[in-house]
């Protein structure tokens, strides 16, 4: 089964070597509070000191610097390409996601990575999806729409024309455990697996080259069940149980099957996205969540990172 995308825990690109590979605020602040990483942060905090200006501008080039430090230690170990997340905080303000985005490629540039080798990762609200199209049309920068739940973000995603999709399975399948008191769901029936196998098939049947990436899986049945999907982005746990597995895995997705299914053709403008977007519940809250959460774990991180400031400056 071939599994190209892997969410970063760098120790275990060693072991899987996928091709390419994501991180999102909770990984980089996880990692953050490793010792092995401690170096990362040290010098990305010496490198937001440098640059002065005020405090808030002093940490913020240092959450820049650090989130490309961790995207170009895993570019050492993947031969395609690093997702590196725009600020959730900023996921209503498209210009600030535009500029942000273009403060990363060009951190990356300056170590020597073309942003060919870079996905900015975007929250998929109407105006992270309205900077996802600036960026590709006019900068030439590849964008990975994260925290999409509804088929109206998938299909504003097409017509933004943006690299690609990351389409969360997982979560949706926990909301719907949780509003329903389900306690399992089998895998064709599983509303994630439905949700993304609808996405694929219309992008698929309306020749769409936006690229469908499965993530956040809660069980390899999910992932089985999407087998033929684009890519998909698979944590370290669900690798392991899947190299243990030795069954057949079938070829669920395909574009031929795709072309053939009852799906019509929509166009949604801003206030048509809103309106289809918000008449899905499961895919309001969530986004809501994801990116509230995202924003709680940048908020720690630059937390820790004055921390650490505060005890540089003072000589410690």
């Amino acid at each position: 089964m071939h599994v190209p995308l892997l969410s970063s825990h760098p120790a275990a690109i060693d072991e899987y070597k996928p091709q390419d590979a994501t991180t999102n605020p909770s990984l980089i602040l996880a990692a953050a509070k490793m010792p092995a990483y401690q170096q990362l942060l040290d010098q990305a905090i010496k490198y937001g000191i440098a640059k002065g200006g005020t405090e808030d501008e002093q940490v913020a080039n240092t959450m820049d610097k650090l989130f490309v430090s961790f995207g170009l230690e895993i570019l050492k170990k993947v031969p395609g390409r690093v997702s590196t997340e725009v600020d959730a905080r900023l996921s209503f303000d498209k210009d600030e996601m535009v500029a942000k985005a273009l403060r990363l490629i060009a951190l990356y540039e300056e170590a020597g990575i073309g942003k060919e080798r870079v996905l900015i990762k975007l929250s998929s609200t109407w105006e992270g999806i309205q900077a996802g199209k600036e960026l590709e049309e006019k900068h030439g920068v590849h964008c990975n729409m994260t925290l999409l739940f509804s088929f109206a973000q998938a299909v504003a995603c097409a017509e933004a024309n943006v690299t690609l999709i990351s389409p969360f399975v997982g979560r949706i399948l926990d909301w719907y455990k949780e509003s329903t008191g389900r306690k399992s769901y089998e895998p064709h029936e599983d509303p994630g697996v439905l949700s993304v196998t609808k996405i694929y098939n219309y992008y698929k049947k309306f020749g769409y080259s936006t690229v469908v990436m499965g993530a956040s899986f809660r069980n390899t049945g999910q992932v089985k069940a999407l087998a033929g999907c684009d890519l998909l982005t698979i944590s370290p746990g669900l690798l392991a149980e899947l190299s243990q597995d030795h069954s057949t895995v079938t070829e669920m997705l395909n574009a031929e099957k795709a072309k053939a299914s009852d799906l019509e053709r929509i166009h949604l403008d801003e206030k048509d996205f809103r309106w289809e977007h918000n008449e899905d519940r499961m895919a309001v809250e969530k986004l809501s969540d994801g990116i509230r959460k995202f924003a709680a774990d940048a908020i720690k991180l630059e937390t820790m990172i004055k921390e650490k400031m505060l005890g540089v400056k003072n000589g410690q």
